[in-house]
């Protein structure tokens, strides 16, 4: 799965950034004009004010070029929210994918995925090394230059960008948005990352709405109920492995234990319920590392993906254990009593 999905992140980064030279998506400013797959966009305005379509076929245009591509676009791109939540997020987005590389050249400098982690995150193998350091700060600027140039070209012709900036005849304006994007982003990588696409992304942000709203979407399970309900066989793990219950998280991957909290990239915690995975990206590190650990030591894996009625079984289970754990309002005595006077 994660050699897949490495795949899909690879190819799209690419298509990220060839997409303009390539004519396939940009808003060129200069011209006001919208590329798409290689052909001017035009509604056909202009011919319009000129008098060469009527108001019925202008109509028709707007429907055609605008209207219905747009709902398709956001309907089809809701509708895998709807299913799989965050899936462009973990498995397509570019910003997402230096996330992830830039947590690892992190974590080999100080052992930490993030600036503002308190503790290290210790993995099987790995020893930070300080001269990784310089490796982390120039590959956040370079990769926030490259950002910064990249969606300059979805805006100015890509050749004109590209060919100023090598001659070194770039204009005032280009100049300016080059600087500060690269310090923008540049600070971004550095030290945000995963804050921002947990708490700054509008496209994952509608992404996770949309996917909490379905209680059958997919979902990383945890296997609560095995050491109460005796031997619960993993759907998917291999035979001859002897059953795990809740307590082996602590000693899987030994000596740190809970290796689905150090595997996921957006600090998220794989084994709770639904709701307090809200930014999960679906990129099933955690899973995959659940299943490593837990093989390690000859035990079936806890967690598993989750989906249609094993999904809304979960879910149903995370409001009966809130429910057991909301502490009951105190009564309150329906008429007060006072102290009969005396005499």
């Amino acid at each position: 799965m994660q050699r897949q999905r490495r795949t899909f992140q690879i190819a799209f980064f690419a298509l990220f950034l060839l997409a303009p030279a390539l004519n396939l998506l940009r808003l060129d400013i200069t011209e006001v004009q919208l590329w798409a797959l290689g052909q001017r966009w035009s509604l056909g305005i202009d011919d319009f004010r000129q008098g060469l379509i009527g108001p019925g076929e202008m109509t028709w245009r707007l429907f055609v070029r605008a209207l219905l591509p747009a709902i398709m676009l956001v309907g089809g791109f809701l509708a895998v929210a709807w299913r799989y939540g965050r899936l462009y997020c973990g498995w397509l987005c570019p910003h997402f994918s230096l996330v992830e590389l830039l947590n690892h050249v992190l974590q080999k400098a100080c052992g930490r995925l993030s600036l503002w982690d308190r503790k290290a995150t210790p993995r099987q193998g790995l020893t930070p090394r300080r001269r990784w350091w310089p490796v982390f700060v120039l590959l956040s600027v370079l990769m926030g230059f490259v950002w910064a140039i990249t969606l300059l070209t979805y805006l100015l012709p890509p050749a004109d960008v590209w060919g100023r900036l090598v001659s070194g005849t770039s204009t005032p304006g280009q100049l300016r948005f080059l600087i500060a994007g690269t310090a923008v982003f540049s600070a971004e990588f550095l030290l945000a990352r995963h804050l921002f696409c947990r708490f700054g992304c509008a496209v994952g942000l509608f992404q996770s709405l949309v996917w909490m709203a379905n209680p059958r979407g997919r979902v990383v399970g945890f296997s609560r109920d095995v050491g109460r309900q005796g031997v619960l066989a993993h759907p998917s793990a291999p035979s001859g492995l002897a059953p795990a219950t809740p307590a082996h998280c602590r000693s899987c991957d030994a000596p740190h234990g809970n290796a689905c909290d150090r595997a996921c990239p957006m600090h998220l915690p794989p084994r709770q319920f639904k709701r307090r995975k809200f930014s999960c990206v679906q990129c099933g590190l955690c899973v995959q590392s659940c299943e490593a650990s837990q093989a390690a030591q000859q035990r079936e894996p806890l967690l598993q993906w989750s989906i249609g009625v094993d999904a809304l079984r979960e879910s149903l289970r995370a409001r009966r254990t809130e429910a057991v754990d909301a502490p009951a309002a105190a009564p309150y005595p329906a008429h007060p009593t006072h102290p009969a006077p005396g005499g």
